[in-house]
């Protein structure tokens, strides 16, 4: 006999799936070019970027739930939302400046492990890079075999993250008269500027903006308008809950960097120039088991990031243009910069903090197309923006531009 779900646990079952894509997003919050931006923040300036993160983070909530909402309600991506809402030219441009995003995302992610696989087993970084690009295609093969898979390993991989660092914080201990002090908007020329931006580069990031709403619909299967309002709207609030969940263990873990960078290395004899500094410090002032924690940290987030980036690359790809190409050769396109970047022999992480850099600079294409479609209502349908809603997500979306601006005149002209 073939058992059934009774009518009153279907509601539930619904919810449950939407638990899961904000954990795959969150990924991106903290990928290597956040242990970059973070570190060095914390390094050059202490607590006094700290705002700056708390900020990135708490924009990051409204901007994924919006994306989320997205695939709810239309059953759709965002690049695909585009593809048939926007003039081919527009779509063209905004194809072209994704794919850029999602090259300067895969350099950091590659970059990032390829320097843990280094500190933890001597690695040559272009063999580390290999290893990375590798690993990151196996893991994001588990996503064929259903969404629960891949989800949970990236949920696994981020508690790694998150433990790494919340265990180095309580090494170092807190301060919380710096932490107070770090709350208050501030900043302290050009490189501080230039950081700022790299943070909110690294935590707002414009794939995941593009990734989440394709995580979503497929979770949903149809367009959210279908359901019955109820309906639509118990799946709205589990898909918050996750979002809420998901984004705010990436903030802890993305403060914890910072602070434990300012506790250490600010001010010091012997600053915190680069990741590999960062690493030996810890080893050095709070033992190996400090420096090995890190590692792994750092480790997890290259191998998780690295999968999702390339997802994100193939969301981008078939949703902008409606065509896709073999995910082996996707993988291998995105990893070339990487390479050249690891042969050249080039600072990996003054590379990390401007590809995080440019990562910023791409987030206003990405927010603008998504602000413009969820307060459409013959888009949304029922789930239309509120007022409210639209006019906090342009803040949002300002500030950024206005950043942005900033980093361009002090980069240019300074």
């Amino acid at each position: 006999m073939t058992a059934t779900i009774a009518p009153s646990r279907q509601p539930a079952l619904r919810r449950t799936r939407m638990y899961g894509p904000a954990f795959v997003a969150a990924i991106a919050y903290v990928d290597p070019g956040n242990f970059a931006t973070n570190s060095a923040a914390g390094s050059q300036f202490g607590y006094l970027l700290l705002w700056v993160v708390i900020a990135a983070n708490l924009m990051a909530l409204p901007v994924q739930m919006l994306s989320a909402k997205l695939g709810l309600a239309t059953g759709l991506d965002l690049p695909q939302l585009c593809r048939r809402r926007f003039s081919r030219p527009v779509v063209l441009l905004l194809w072209l400046q994704a794919e850029a995003v999602a090259i300067a995302t895969d350099l950091a992610e590659v970059v990032g492990g390829a320097i843990a696989l280094n500190l933890l087993f001597g690695l040559p970084l272009p063999v580390g890079g290999l290893v990375t690009g590798v690993v990151a295609f196996a893991l994001l093969g588990l996503e064929s075999r259903g969404h629960s898979r891949f989800e949970i390993v990236t949920a696994g991989l981020l508690a790694v993250i998150i433990a790494g660092f919340l265990l180095d914080a309580a090494l170092a201990g807190i301060d919380l008269k710096g932490i107070a002090s770090g709350t208050v908007p501030a900043f302290s020329g050009p490189q501080s500027v230039l950081l700022a931006a790299g943070i909110l580069g690294a935590t707002v990031m414009p794939h995941v903006i593009y990734l989440h709403s394709s995580l979503t619909s497929a979770r949903t299967g149809a367009s959210g308008e279908g359901l019955p309002a109820p309906g639509r709207l118990r799946l709205l609030k589990a898909m918050r809950l996750d979002v809420l969940v998901g984004l705010g263990l990436a903030g802890v873990a993305n403060a914890a960097m910072l602070v434990v960078a300012a506790r250490l290395f600010y001010p010091s004899d012997r600053p915190a120039q680069s990741i590999e500094d960062v690493h030996a410090g810890l080893t050095d002032i709070l033992g190996p088991g400090a420096g090995l924690a890190f590692a792994i940290a750092l480790l997890a987030s290259g191998f998780a990031s690295s999968s999702v980036g390339t997802y994100a690359g193939q969301v981008i790809m078939s949703g902008f243009l409606g065509r896709s190409v073999p995910l082996a050769a996707r993988r291998a396109i995105t990893l070339l910069p990487s390479m050249i970047v690891l042969f050249a022999g080039m600072d990996a992480t003054a590379a990390l903090v401007w590809s995080q850099a440019v990562l910023s600079l791409g987030i206003p294409f990405a927010l603008v197309p998504l602000i413009l479609l969820t307060r459409d209502r013959k888009v949304m349908g029922g789930l239309v923006n509120r007022p409210s809603t639209t006019v906090a997500a342009l803040v949002i979306t300002a500030l950024v531009i206005g950043l942005n601006a900033c980093l361009i005149s002090w980069t240019l002209f300074d």
